[in-house]
């Protein structure tokens, strides 16, 4: 009784229930400001047993530094409080899509899309799941753009520490899937400065989205990529004030809506789950380049990931049938950190598609992720 009732201080309001209403990731303003990574408020939901989870409305920090309030859930091993060492593991999604109704928490397959969650319970981690910002809370989300996303996922590591106690160590690990690659790397970058009281042990990420403006070329030939490339100017244009029309066909730009108010449960669905009407066509672009096209030359070069800071172990799995992360992006990547210094491994995973690489690269990087928190030196493949 006593636990339970320090649980509600701690988080304001927890409710058992497995349904939320719409209201849930609307904050009142006088609530959104205060500390990030602070809970505004949980609910209790039903999570796979053997574990305990919750739905989070947390605060954070939007893209021009304003509180804001995000939405994710915590999932942890039934009984975790009770263990004597406490690690928390943030994870970060790959693409669901663009519009807020694309949250992974108000998807069905909720843990499904977790990818290794298993065997992160299993190793006896808790894990902090964002949601990003705009997904599930109102306004626009920041399809990545690498600040906003870091900082989302660093403070869901502070709300996951706050919903479970002050027990849990400062020690944590990253661990994300395509554009949650490439929000993982960006939490990394923030991590000292923006979370100066938490210990970062080392992130792992599958097929990031890292090199933007190659991306965007590669991603040209296929409509999957066209599609994915349409997301992101639908959502820039409305966050940085560019107009569609400026570099968008005018017959194309009632489709690229459309695919915006898609959501994608999983990337693996991202064509299966669209009319073939709303596969954006190879010609949808006004402009010859995009990537040459300002202001969307600076935005792809201030979103693209640097080199991670000293000190921090990376782990990169990358599928060789990958067509939306192409294989020689994400190793020129590799070899960035390599030259700069930095302790990297990649894990090149034969046959393995995009929408895959989350799946088939988790249990390599779940184990990489425990040989840190157990300290032992991580390995190099440069």
């Amino acid at each position: 009784m006593i636990r339970a009732l320090a649980l509600a201080v701690a988080v304001g309001s927890v409710v058992l229930a497995g349904c939320v209403p719409a209201r849930f990731y609307v904050a009142p303003g006088d609530e959104i400001p205060g500390p990030p990574g602070t809970i505004i408020r949980a609910v209790r939901i039903e999570p796979p047993p053997g574990m305990e989870a919750y739905r989070i409305l947390y605060r954070s920090t939007g893209v021009n530094g304003e509180p804001i309030a995000v939405s994710g859930f915590v999932v942890m091993p039934a009984g975790f409080r009770n263990q004597e060492v406490q690690h928390v593991v943030a994870w970060a999604h790959p693409t669901t899509g663009v519009e807020t109704h694309c949250a992974p928490t108000l998807a069905p397959l909720m843990f499904e899309q977790l990818a290794g969650m298993e065997g992160l319970i299993r190793e006896g981690y808790a894990i902090a799941a964002t949601d990003y910002p705009g997904l599930g809370t109102p306004g626009i989300h920041p399809y990545l753009v690498g600040d906003s996303e870091g900082r989302a996922v660093l403070d869901s590591v502070r709300a996951a520490r706050n919903l479970i106690g002050s027990t849990v160590d400062d020690r944590f690990a990253l661990w994300g899937h395509s554009q949650g690659g490439h929000a993982a790397l960006y939490a990394t970058m923030l991590a000292r400065d923006y979370a100066p009281e938490l210990s970062l042990v080392g992130v792992a990420v599958a097929a990031p989205a890292t090199r933007l403006a190659t991306l965007v070329r590669d991603d040209a030939a296929t409509g999957e990529g066209r599609n994915l490339a349409a997301m992101s100017i639908w959502a820039w244009s409305r966050l940085f004030d560019t107009p569609v029309a400026a570099v968008v066909d005018a017959d194309a730009i009632p489709v690229l809506d459309e695919i915006a108010d898609d959501c994608i449960d999983t990337i693996a669905g991202l064509v299966e789950r669209l009319d073939p009407a709303k596969v954006i066509d190879a010609g949808f672009l006004s402009v010859p380049d995009l990537t040459a096209v300002e202001p969307w030359r600076t935005l792809l070069d201030a979103n693209t990931p640097g080199v991670t800071p000293r000190g921090v172990p990376v782990f990169i799995a990358q599928g060789t049938a990958d067509e939306l992360v192409l294989p020689p992006v994400t190793e020129s990547y590799f070899r960035s950190l390599c030259a700069a210094g930095r302790p990297a491994s990649l894990l090149l995973m034969p046959g393995v598609t995009h929408g895959e690489a989350g799946r088939r690269g988790a249990p390599a990087a779940t184990g990489w992720i425990a040989d840190r928190f157990a300290g032992r030196p991580a390995p190099d493949t440069c």
